[in-house]
């Protein structure tokens, strides 16, 4: 994914299998500094860098950095990135890359998001910044879920009730199907199966891994779906991918549509500041094409046409196999 962004950053990303859902405050930040005993061994300008993904926001990168600075001797660093002690200005960088991304895969094919019924699914911080950039596209998001269940809106998610989602969600702990007090037309857990409810593009937010098997992509091609873009981390069976292909569904990687967002991690502000959200979009916009002409540019090299998953998976591989064929044998 790091290797399609463009910047100069390492061929994989990482985490912890630790979920914060059922984890009190004090555990959570006790886990975060426990984590930085270990992890600063391992970070440096030179070496590898944290940032925000699933679960982890302003507030854990927060208690990352109070440990990192018990530990080692720093000052005080405009400009740097949340860990050095700068901000987070656009935690929504993330889910507007996977729109963007959207948006260019359709605008490849004479389309575009305008009119398009979106079934997107999680409501953390990515999933409801692509339903936000969705509806500037002129799009409809009709879903949103979380561990409780989901909930279906049949003529769309607008920015007014985007917003009332987004309050429910602020809450520690809310689950999504509060969102039904506050809306006389929203339905939960209707129908039961989310990737039964027909829809144009799926973009797939949620955090679980391997969601959509050759079941849901069969469902979802029953229902209309003609793209699916993962908004988050293996969302799809290697099954599912194929029945993508089967029934003629473009599909977008997560790794090419995840890598879009990078443009605003704290090493790439430092060599490109962006000053403004509408410089933000212009940036993930050119980056969102430039990632699409690569993949499909390496996808048509390698007697894969309109191979995206293929494209994807082989551009990594080139670029880090390319960095270490000259590094020579070490």
């Amino acid at each position: 994914m790091n290797s399609l962004s463009g910047g100069a950053a390492g061929g994989a990303a990482g985490g912890s299998d630790f979920n914060p859902e059922n984890k009190s405050e004090a555990e959570i930040q006790r886990f975060c500094q426990c984590f930085m005993n270990e992890l600063s061994k391992y970070l440096g300008p030179d070496i590898d860098h944290p940032g925000m993904g699933l679960g982890v926001g302003a507030r854990e990168i927060g208690y990352m950095y109070g440990q990192w600075k018990r530990t080692h001797q720093v000052g005080a660093q405009r400009g740097r990135g949340l860990l050095w002690g700068g901000a987070a200005p656009f935690p929504h960088a993330t889910g507007f890359g996977v729109a963007h991304f959207a948006e260019a895969l359709l605008q490849d094919k004479k389309d575009s998001l305008k009119g398009k019924r979106v079934l997107i699914t999680g409501s953390g911080d990515v999933a409801l910044a692509v339903a936000e950039k969705v509806i500037a596209f002129g799009g409809h998001p009709i879903t949103l879920s979380d561990s409780s269940g989901h909930i279906f809106e049949e003529d769309g998610i607008d920015a007014s009730k985007l917003s009332v989602i987004k309050k429910i969600k602020a809450d520690r702990g809310a689950r999504i199907g509060r969102y039904i007090v506050a809306s006389t037309t929203a339905k939960f857990l209707q129908p039961e199966n989310i990737y039964s409810i027909p829809c144009d593009v799926c973009i797939p937010c949620s955090g679980e891994v391997h969601a959509i098997g050759k079941t849901e992509a069969t469902l979802l091609a029953d229902h209309g779906c003609k793209m699916v873009v993962e908004g988050g981390n293996l969302p799809s069976t290697q099954e599912a991918v194929a029945s993508f292909k089967k029934r003629g569904l473009l599909y977008g990687p997560y790794k090419a549509s995840l890598s879009i967002g990078t443009v605003a991690n704290g090493p790439n502000l430092s060599h490109r500041p962006l000053a403004s959200t509408a410089e933000l979009d212009a940036a993930l916009a050119e980056r969102g094409l430039a990632v699409l002409t690569q993949v499909k540019r390496t996808a048509k090299e390698f007697n894969a046409i309109g191979d995206l998953n293929r494209g994807t998976e082989i551009a990594s591989f080139l670029k880090v196999a390319e960095v270490m064929m000259a590094h020579g044998a070490v």
